[in-house]
């Protein structure tokens, strides 16, 4: 890897970890510039994967005031998405490398018509939330939700594009909580799912150290940017970059 590619694997893993924070879908930035340095899909998938875990931990901990008093929950869903997780990075391993390269651009634009249809859903979950309130429904979601995390959680294991904007629609639909308590539960299942993925990933699959160790300083830091800062960003603008670089993304895997 050059030094200009590390960079951009550095910045790329900047970028990743601050969009993962507030929202999700950091893989989309992460991935096609790993991509772009020459590694092969899966390969370029497992280093992500593993260089994305200290940018969730940064991230959890920079929202540690909106978990106080969700420890029972955190708990309950981890448990449920740590087993998802890892049906997703066995899945990843056992189908042929081929399946990861037609499966992997359907992900990415389903994951990009999640990002572009944020704000109508989330308009749609605010009156799904009210209408909850009024009739009695379970207040952490119950088995409709750990069904929800455990897939979506199969779906981050094997591939993490979007994982954040599944985690946030799912428990936003069914919590009756306020959005940023919902987003700190989700950098903690995020951790979770790709600490879990990550340490089945070591044992059994390659991965470039170089680009792990770069994505894993960049996101760490862009953890806590996310955290402190990231809030104040316009929502249209961290939406528009993530659809420009997962187009991208979806072009360069169907050239390859």
């Amino acid at each position: 890897m050059s030094v200009w590619e590390s960079l951009a694997v550095f910045a790329a893993g900047i970028g990743a970890g601050t969009i993962n924070t507030i929202v999700g879908s950091g893989t989309l930035i992460t991935f096609p510039v790993l991509l772009a340095t020459g590694l092969p899909p899966v390969t370029a998938n497992v280093s992500n994967t593993l260089g994305l875990v200290p940018g969730s931990l940064s991230g959890a901990f920079g929202y540690r005031r909106e978990l106080r008093g969700q420890r029972a929950r955190v708990l309950r869903l981890g448990a449920v998405s740590a087993v998802g997780g890892l049906a997703g990075a066995v899945l990843l391993l056992t189908l042929p490398s081929e399946s990861f390269d037609t499966i992997v651009p359907v992900l990415i634009g389903l994951a990009l018509v999640l990002v572009v249809l944020q704000p109508r859903l989330a308009a749609a979950l605010r009156k799904r939330r009210e209408a909850a309130s009024a009739d009695g429904a379970d207040p952490d979601g119950g088995p409709a939700l750990a069904g929800g995390m455990l897939l979506a959680s199969a779906y981050g294991g094997y591939f993490g594009a979007a994982q954040g904007v599944l985690y946030l629609g799912l428990m936003g639909l069914l919590l009756r909580e306020d959005l940023q308590r919902i987003n700190a539960v989700k950098n903690v299942i995020a951790a979770i799912v790709n600490g879990i993925a990550a340490v089945f990933f070591l044992f059994v699959a390659e991965f470039d150290w170089t680009a792990v160790l770069l994505i894993a300083a960049g996101s760490t830091l862009g953890g806590q940017i996310g955290a402190k800062v990231g809030r104040r960003l316009p929502p249209a603008v961290l939406r528009g970059v993530i659809v420009a670089v997962g187009t991208v993304a979806i072009v360069q895997m169907l050239l390859r």
